[in-house]
C-alpha cells in the first residue's frame, strides 16, 4: 500500500523546499546584482564613480552572504554525517563532486579572466594612447590658435581700412567688412567703450556685450588681441551641439563657440591713443572643428580620470569575477544538495523502513508516489512489509495455537502421576516432568542436556533403559512394534535388603519425525506392597487354618500323658515328664498366639467410622501401662512400674474428635507402644512419648509415637509396613502391617522415620494423620 511520508519526513520536505526557495532567490538576486555591476561598470561612468563605495560594500556583503550560505550547507552536511544519518555520505560525495565540477572550471576561468582583466585595464592606459590623446588635444589647440591669429591679422587690416571712415559712415563699412571677413558679428567701439556701429547679430541686441577694460587696455598695448569663447559652455552642456551662422537668433551669439578679435583703429588725424576706436570682429568656429576639439578634450579628461581610478576599476572587475566564482560554487553545492535529496529521499525512506523491520516493527511503511524506479522501490518495499506483517500475524496466530496446545500438554504432563523423560540418541535428557522427579527422587531439571546416567543413583537404570532402546531399534522396530515395556527395581543394594527400593514399570518408544526417545514410567511400589500384603494375608489365613487344628490335640495328648504317668515313674523321669509336658503346652500356647495374629491380620474386620475423642481413647489405653499415674509436668501422664519402659503423654487439648473405629484405633496405639517399648528394652534412659497435635491449617489431628531406641535400618524403612518385616528376634513382623492396614481403612496418612540429631540416630517416630469430624 502506498502512503504519504509523514512526521519527520514532512518536516524534512518543508526544510528542503525552503532551502531550494532561498537558494533560487539568492541565485536570482546575485544574477541581478552581477548584471547591475557589469552594466554600471561599462556604461554609466559618472553613476559608477558616484556609487563606487556603495557597490564595493554590496559586493563584499553578497560575497559574505554566499560564504555564509555555503558554510551553512557544509555544516548541515557535516552534522548529518556526524550523526550517521543514512544518505549523508552520498550527499557529501554529490556535494563534493558538483562543487569540484563548478569550482575547477570556474577557477580556471577566474584565473584566465583575472589575467585578462588586469592586462586589459593596463592596456587601456597605455603610454601610446595617452600620447595620442595629448597630440590630438595639442592639435586642436594649435588649430584654434591658428584661426584666432588669422582672424586677428584680418581684423588689424580691416581696422586700417576704416581708419579714415567717420563714425556716421561706419555702418556701411562694417557691413562690407563683415561680408569680406565672413564674420558673424562686427562692432566698432568708441574709446569709452560705447557702440559706434555694428553689423551682424549684435545690432539686434539692445545692449551688446562690451569688451572689458582689461581687454581694451590689452588691445591698445598689443594693437590687436584674439580670444576663443563658448567652448566651456558647450563642454558643460555635454550635448556637443553647436550654434553657427549669423542668421540665427541673437541669443545664440553669446553661447556658440567663437573667435573674437579686437584691434585698435587708429585715427590719422588724432595721434593720441586714448582717443582710438576699437574694431571687434566675431567669427563662429566651424562645427566639426568644435565637435572634434570637444571630443578630444572630453576623451583626454575621461582618460585622465579613469587612469587615476583604474585601481578601483580593477578591484571592481575582480570582485565581480570573484562573485561569479562564488555564485558558481554555490550553485554547484545547491544543485548537489537538491539532487542528493532527490536521490537520498527514497533511500532514507527505505532505510527507515528497513530499520523498523529489523526491530520487528511491521506496521505499514511510507511510500513515495514518484514515477521513477526509486519511488517504485519504496512502494514495493511497503507491499513486502505488509505481506510480512500478514504472514507474521498468521504465524503468531499459529504459534499462539501451538503454545496453547503445548501449554495444555505441559499442564497434562505436569499433573501426570507417571514420569515422562525425553532422551536423545546418546541418552541425554532433553526434558522431563515433575512426576519423573518425584518418582526417581532426583533433580532431573538440573541435568537437562546431560546423560541420564550422570544423575546420582540412576546409572544402572540408565544403562538398562538404553539397552532396552537398543534392542527395540534393532529387533522390535522392524517387526512393527511401537514400544517396549519393562519393570525395573531402583536403588536395590543387595537382594532381600532394599535401600529405599522403588519398583517402576517403564515403557519406551521412538518419537516420530525426530531422533528422540520417549520414556514413560510409573511407581508401582505401593501396588507391589499391596500385592505382597494380600499374598501374606492369604498365607496367614491358610497357616492359621492348617496349624490351629492339630494344636489342641497335641496339648491334650501331652497333658493326658502327664496325668497317666504321674506316680508311675521314678523321680527323675517324673521331673523330665513334667518339664517336657510344660514345654509342649507353652509352645502350643505360643503357636496359638501366632495363629491368632495370623487370623487377625487376615480377617481384619471393616472399620466402622464414628466420631472418636482421640485424647480420651489414649487415656483409656494408657490405663494398661500405668500402676500409679502422676503428672509429668508436661500436662500429660507417665507410666509407672507396670511398664518396662515409661510412656509419656503430651495431649493437645484443642484436638477435635476424629472419624475412626475406637476398637481398631486402640489396637493401633497398643501395637505402636509395644513396638516402641520393645525397641528400647534394656536401654538406659528409655522412654516412649505419645503425643496428639491439631493443625488448624490442614484440619487434621496427628497421633505421634516416639522412642529413644536404635531406630530403623535404612533398608527396613521402605518396607516397614510389609508383613513379616521386623528387626526383633521374637517379633512376627505383623504389628506395623496391622497398623498400616487399619490406617488405610481410616483414610489416614502414616509416616515412619528415624529421629536424627547431629547426624546420629536418636530413635524412631511413627505418626498418623486423621481427618476431623466435619
Amino acid at each position: 500500500m502506498n502512503l504519504q511520508v509523514s512526521g519527520g519526513s514532512l518536516k524534512s520536505s518543508k526544510a528542503f523546499r525552503w532551502t531550494v526557495g532561498v537558494g533560487i532567490g539568492t541565485i536570482v538576486a546575485l544574477g541581478l546584482v552581477l548584471m547591475f555591476l557589469l552594466t554600471q561598470a561599462t556604461g554609466n561612468r559618472e553613476l559608477y564613480e558616484r556609487n563606487y563605495t556603495l557597490l564595493l560594500i554590496l559586493n563584499v556583503a553578497v560575497a559574505g552572504l554566499l560564504l555564509l550560505v555555503i558554510g551553512w550547507i557544509v555544516a548541515r552536511l557535516a552534522l548529518r554525517l556526524r550523526r550517521g544519518r543514512f544518505g549523508s555520505r552520498l550527499l557529501v560525495k554529490l556535494a563534493a563532486i558538483f562543487a569540484l565540477v563548478g569550482l575547477m572550471p570556474g577557477l580556471m576561468i577566474y584565473v584566465v579572466s583575472y589575467q585578462f582583466v588586469s592586462r586589459s585595464i593596463e592596456s587601456w592606459f597605455d603610454v601610446e594612447v595617452e600620447g595620442a590623446l595629448a597630440a590630438g588635444l595639442n592639435l586642436g589647440r594649435a588649430t584654434l590658435d591658428t584661426l584666432a591669429a588669422d582672424l586677428g591679422n584680418k581684423t588689424r587690416q580691416a581696422a586700417t581700412q576704416i581708419a579714415e571712415t567717420p563714425d556716421a559712415m561706419a555702418g556701411l563699412a562694417l557691413e562690407r567688412l563683415r561680408d569680406q571677413l565672413q564674420a558673424s558679428d562686427v562692432v566698432l567701439w568708441s574709446p569709452s567703450g560705447q557702440v559706434i556701429a555694428s553689423a551682424g547679430e549684435s545690432r539686434f541686441l539692445l545692449k551688446p556685450e562690451r569688451p572689458s577694460v582689461q581687454q581694451l587696455r590689452s588691445a591698445r598695448t598689443q594693437r590687436v588681441i584674439t580670444q576663443i569663447e563658448g567652448l566651456d559652455e558647450v563642454v558643460s552642456a555635454g550635448n556637443g551641439e553647436l550654434t553657427a551662422g549669423v542668421s540665427g537668433p541673437a541669443a545664440n551669439v553669446g553661447t556658440a563657440p567663437r573667435v573674437k578679435a579686437i584691434a585698435v583703429v587708429n585715427n590719422p588725424n588724432v595721434n593720441v591713443l586714448g582717443d582710438s576706436r576699437f574694431l571687434q570682429v566675431t567669427q563662429l568656429l566651424p562645427e566639426g572643428l568644435v565637435a572634434n576639439a570637444i571630443a578630444v578634450q572630453e576623451a583626454n579628461r575621461e582618460y585622465q580620470e579613469r587612469a587615476l581610478a583604474r585601481g578601483g576599476l580593477r578591484k571592481m572587475y575582480i570582485g565581480t569575477l570573484t562573485l561569479s566564482l562564488f555564485l558558481a560554487v554555490f550553485g554547484a553545492v545547491l544543485l548537489a544538495v537538491v539532487l542528493g535529496n532527490q536521490l537520498a529521499k527514497p533511500l532514507l525512506v527505505l532505510a527507515e523502513g528497513v530499520r523498523q523491520v529489523a526491530q520487528g516493527d511491521l506496521t505499514p511503511k511510507a511510500a513515495l508516489h514518484g514515477k521513477d524506479e526509486l519511488g517504485g522501490l519504496t512502494r514495493s518495499f511497503a507491499d513486502m512489509t505488509q505481506q510480512l506483517s500478514d504472514a507474521r500475524s498468521a504465524v503468531q496466530q499459529s504459534m499462539s495455537q501451538v503454545d496453547a496446545a503445548r501449554a495444555n500438554l505441559q499442564t497434562i504432563l505436569d499433573n501426570l502421576t507417571a514420569g515422562v523423560i525425553v532422551l536423545d540418541v546418546r541418552g541425554r535428557i532433553q526434558s522431563s516432568n515433575p512426576g519423573a522427579t518425584r518418582i526417581l527422587r532426583a533433580p532431573l531439571a538440573a541435568y537437562h542436556g546431560k546423560s541420564l546416567g550422570e544423575v546420582p543413583g540412576l546409572g544402572v537404570f540408565a544403562k538398562d533403559v538404553l539397552a532396552q532402546f537398543a534392542d527395540y531399534l534393532s529387533d522390535n522396530a522392524p517387526h512393527g512394534l511401537e514400544h517396549w515395556q519393562q519393570s525395573f527395581e531402583l536403588n536395590a543394594a543387595v537382594p532381600g535388603a532394599p535401600d529405599n527400593a522403588i519398583t517402576v514399570v517403564a515403557r519406551g518408544a521412538k518419537m516420530p519425525g525426530t531422533e528422540e526417545f520417549l520414556l514413560v514410567f510409573d511407581d508401582i511400589s505401593e501396588m507391589v506392597s499391596a500385592q505382597r500384603a494380600q499374598a501374606w494375608g492369604e498365607v496367614a489365613r491358610r497357616l492359621a487354618h492348617e496349624i490351629k487344628n492339630p494344636l489342641t490335640p497335641i496339648q491334650l495328648s501331652a497333658e493326658r500323658l502327664e496325668m497317666k504317668l504321674t506316680g508311675k515313674v521314678g523321680e527323675a523321669e517324673q521331673t523330665l515328664l513334667t518339664k517336657s509336658v510344660k514345654t509342649i503346652v507353652d509352645q502350643v500356647d505360643a503357636m496359638k498366639r501366632l495363629v491368632n495374629e495370623f487370623r487377625d491380620y487376615a480377617r481384619l474386620p471393616a472399620a466402622e467410622l464414628k466420631p472418636v475423642d482421640l485424647n480420651a481413647l489414649v487415656g483409656d489405653v494408657m490405663q494398661l501401662y500405668l500402676s500409679d499415674p502422676y503428672a509429668d509436668g508436661h500436662g500429660g501422664q507417665r507410666s509407672g512400674s507396670a511398664a518396662a519402659v515409661p510412656v509419656v503423654t503430651d495431649l493437645d487439648p484443642k484436638a477435635p474428635p476424629i472419624q475412626g473405629d475406637a476398637q481398631q484405633l486402640r489396637q493401633v496405639i497398643h501395637n505402636l507402644l509395644q513396638n516402641a517399648q520393645d525397641a528400647q528394652e534394656g536401654k538406659e534412659g528409655a522412654r516412649v512419648t505419645l503425643k496428639t497435635e491439631y493443625s488448624d491449617s490442614s484440619k487434621r489431628v496427628r497421633l505421634i509415637v516416639r522412642d529413644n531406641g536404635t531406630g530403623f535400618p535404612e533398608h527396613i524403612l521402605k518396607r516397614a509396613f510389609e508383613p513379616y518385616v521386623t528387626t526383633k528376634v521374637k517379633g512376627t513382623g505383623l504389628g506395623l502391617a496391622v497398623v498400616k492396614k487399619i490406617a488405610d481403612e481410616h483414610g489416614a496418612r502414616i509416616d515412619i522415620s528415624n529421629r536424627i540429631t547431629d547426624g546420629a540416630v536418636q530413635g524412631a517416630q511413627v505418626s498418623l494423620s486423621f481427618a476431623v469430624v466435619a
